[in-house]
């Protein structure tokens, strides 16, 4: 299993960025993703997540209404489409996925299993 981040990079607060998770490895149309970000000191905390099987997506409430995740199983790839960005979202995001699927707790980083190397997002006020 391999999952590769992409799309970091530093923007004003109030602009928007784009993240790419590219998968491989297992049957991604199966699968779920979550997105997490870790900000220095502090712990690693889950953004939201998706069911590629259903299309169907869970936000924390910090990210809900401002962050939207989609998948294009044809490419293998997740999304996570970040507008309106604040100072508080500057963080290194990481895109994962469990093994056996989602457990009760879609946005405990305990629940995955495979891990991305991460992308830095830094956001300036």
């Amino acid at each position: 299993v391999q999952l590769v981040e992409s799309g970091g990079g530093l923007v004003q607060a109030g602009e928007s960025l784009r993240l790419s998770c590219a998968a491989s490895g297992f049957t991604f149309e199966d699968s779920g993703i979550g997105w997490f970000r870790q900000a220095p000191g502090k712990e690693r905390e889950g953004v939201g997540c998706i069911s590629n099987s259903y299309g169907s997506a869970y936000y924390a409430d910090s990210v809900k209404g401002r962050f939207t995740i989609y998948s294009d199983n044809a490419k293998n790839t997740v999304y996570l489409q970040m507008n309106n960005l604040k100072s508080e979202d500057t963080a290194v995001y990481y895109c994962a996925a469990p093994l056996d699927g989602f457990g009760s707790s879609r946005l405990s980083p305990y629940e995955y299993d495979f891990w991305g190397q991460g992308t830095q997002v830094t956001v300036s006020s």
